[in-house]
């Protein structure tokens, strides 16, 4: 199953393009709201199982819109690529390295990033969304309460990071725009194998990352495992589970992002991001259509 936030509203998609409207299609039993489908995601799925493929028509993809609209946490992991370590010259963490991004950075898979400095990196990320509340899971078990896989992008302001006497990952991953998400998350099923599954992102078409998440030191069921040992995940919360080698602060010279750059970002099987930057002069246009997104979803 493929859901999206289309224009505000949940939708089932299918890879051909076809999709339907939650709302619509199963007479007001689920809501139109995006964040609500992870609430229900279980008998979401079973009633969708039930759709007839006539249900399923051709629609236009042009307003999709962050398909986790308002998360309750957003966890993210540092260091959790083998590749990535190893080109920040760090050793490999015997524990996972777990932050918060704050759910107010998130954004859509189309939309602008107004960037406040010039010294923007890009992370591109494996997403994944939980669908059920999950409390001390064993590994064995995670991935069944997983609703499913997106892509995202852990933007991060360096300077800020560095900050102080230790490290502000948290506020400088956490600005306006620093999060964006989609195009669609993707349920477990539909992928052959969930820990193995290519990313990356480019910078006007030149390929700056590209890995593989069979590569993250601790996989999707460990950092569930993890994360619910320690605290309750709730249905549509987000884990942002590392980045792979190839961010623009460990080159030589380093390299950021700057105003009218396009980043774009992909996770296989799920889709593309693509991201305009624009510059400071930017943010009131950004913050604006991140307000009209919010307020689209809450209705």
């Amino acid at each position: 199953m493929r859901i999206a936030n289309l224009d505000g509203r949940a939708t089932l998609l299918r890879s051909d393009g076809r999709g339907v409207d939650v709302e619509t299609a199963s007479s007001g039993r689920f809501s139109r709201d995006p964040q609500q489908a992870f609430e229900h995601w279980p008998a979401l799925r079973a009633w969708a199982a039930t759709l007839d493929v006539a249900c399923f028509l051709p629609l236009t993809t042009d307003t999709l819109l962050n398909p986790v609209p308002r998360p309750r946490q957003v966890f993210a992991l540092g260091a959790n690529y083998r590749a990535h370590a190893a080109e920040a010259g760090v050793a490999p963490p015997e524990v996972p390295v777990v932050f918060t991004k704050f759910p107010s950075c998130l954004t859509g898979p189309r939309d602008a990033v107004a960037l406040p400095t010039e010294r923007v990196d890009w992370e591109v990320e494996l997403v994944v969304v939980i669908g059920r509340e999950a409390r001390e899971v064993p590994r064995a078990d995670a991935w069944s309460f997983v609703a499913g896989l997106t892509a995202g992008q852990d933007l991060s302001e360096r300077t800020m990071q560095r900050q102080g006497p230790l490290p502000q990952l948290s506020m400088a991953k956490s600005l306006a725009g620093f999060g964006p998400l989609g195009p669609v998350v993707v349920s477990v099923d539909e992928f052959t194998d969930p820990d193995d599954l290519e990313l990356g992102c480019a910078v006007n078409g030149e390929r700056m990352q590209c890995s593989r998440s069979s590569d993250l030191i601790f996989p999707v069921p460990a950092l569930i495992e993890y994360i619910s040992r320690h605290c309750t995940l709730y249905p549509g919360d987000l884990i942002f589970t590392g980045t792979p080698q190839g961010v623009g602060a460990t080159r030589r010279p380093p390299r950021f992002l700057v105003p009218g750059d396009v980043l774009t970002s992909w996770v296989e099987g799920v889709g593309e991001l693509r991201n305009p930057m624009t510059g400071p002069g930017g943010a009131a246009a950004a913050a604006t259509a991140a307000r009209q997104q919010a307020s689209l979803s809450s209705r």
